[in-house]
């Protein structure tokens, strides 16, 4: 089995390149990037919340979130979603909590490319996509709401020109002071839903950190409360908006997986570290460094392939989704298991307060209950298999 650690040019360059040369020099940009910006942050992010948005913007700066964005709106345009997966999936190798703001540019990024509205293609998504703008993915009570986990948190109201939106949504990740965000609403008296993109400069938009976590404090999440917020049609992504959610849903899901495939990497790494001392008795654990390889290696192929498939039209099929919800389902268990057992394999090593596999322990917990989290993926599988029946 050859090595599972990639850095982001390993990544880029041995699984089938772009078909452009720049890819090939963005990769060594990006890896250049976590090495010399990303790495030696990695302790005050987690212990101090320290938030890396120089990071994000150069992330933007060097080409990292246009990969799939149309030429003519500032992006290199090309197809399927595979470039960004590997994006994530280094920089959470790292640092999940870096990984997961990544992922909420990238994903907002995602929402306004697949928009048909020409004001926010034109306007916002080169400014989004470059990292110029900072943005975050509201989509959190929306897509529980969806599952029949959560009541929908906000409402719009049809005003002239716009929406008046209220309600209160407890935790959006990647914002603060002019960075824009996805949401999505109930349109009173209706059975449609609206999504907009919003940000705290609206009047009436009030961001509030109430909350502290075990892991990922460096990811800037607020509540955000709505009280007559509103909306002009030209910061809406799609009212009604339930053909524009089967658009983007899968790419909203399966990007995720690059999360848990950088943290399953780096316990990998830990292990393999571990085994060069304690080797004659971790062998006796379970999930040993070679299986979880494996394991690992599978989940990687396989999700890179449904990311090359992404912008088909065949990715908006159930059979399609089910696939994706299934893979980022294996990528939440597979962390857990993979971090357990890097703790287990360290030992007392790795119990020490500020030990790397204890924020790694921690980080794995994120990937298992961040939206979808698993309990929702595995309702949601439930619900497909029920339906195919």
């Amino acid at each position: 089995m050859h090595s599972h650690i990639h850095t982001v040019k390993d990544l880029l360059v041995e699984n089938t390149p772009l078909p452009d040369s720049n890819s090939d020099a963005i990769a060594q940009s990006i890896q250049n990037l976590i090495n010399l910006e990303l790495k030696p942050r990695v302790k005050d992010i987690d212990e101090k919340g320290e938030y890396p948005k120089a990071f994000l913007q150069n992330l933007g700066a060097i080409g990292g979130f246009g990969q799939s964005v149309p030429k003519q709106y500032g992006g290199a345009g090309h197809q399927g979603l595979k470039f960004p997966v590997q994006m994530i999936e280094a920089i959470s190798q790292e640092c999940l909590n870096t990984g997961f703001i990544t992922w909420c540019q990238f994903a907002c990024t995602w929402y306004l490319q697949n928009s048909d509205n020409e004001y926010l293609l034109r306007n916002v998504l080169p400014k989004v996509a470059s990292a110029q703008i900072i943005a975050g993915t509201g989509l959190s009570n929306p897509m529980k709401h969806f599952a029949g986990i959560e009541k929908i948190a906000l409402v719009a109201q049809r005003k002239k020109g716009g929406y008046l939106i209220n309600g209160t949504l407890p935790w959006v990740s990647n914002i603060g002071a002019e960075h824009y965000f996805a949401i999505a609403a109930q349109i009173i008296n209706s059975n449609d839903y609206l999504m907009a993109i919003v940000t705290d400069s609206f009047p009436g938009l009030t961001l509030r950190c109430n909350s502290h976590f075990i892991a990922l404090e460096g990811s800037n999440t607020y509540a955000c409360i709505f009280k007559d917020v509103f909306v002009p049609d030209t910061f809406v992504l799609a009212a009604p908006c339930e053909e524009y959610v089967e658009q983007i849903r899968a790419g909203f899901v399966l990007t995720q997986v690059g999360m848990g495939l950088g943290l399953v990497s780096s316990c990998i790494e830990l292990m393999q570290e571990a085994n060069k001392r304690l080797a004659h008795v971790n062998c006796f654990l379970d999930d040993c460094v070679e299986d979880l390889e494996n394991e690992l290696e599978s989940l990687r192929l396989h999700t890179y392939i449904l990311a090359t498939e992404i912008q088909s039209p065949e990715s908006i099929r159930n059979d399609f989704f089910k696939k994706v919800v299934q893979a980022r389902a294996t990528a939440s268990e597979l962390a857990l298991r993979a971090a357990q057992s890097a703790m287990l394999h360290l030992g007392a090593k790795a119990y020490l307060e500020g030990s790397t596999v204890s924020r790694k322990l921690r980080e794995a917990y994120f990937v298992a209950i961040v939206t979808p989290a698993l309990k929702h993926l595995k309702k949601v599988l439930s619900q497909m298999t029920d339906t195919a029946v």
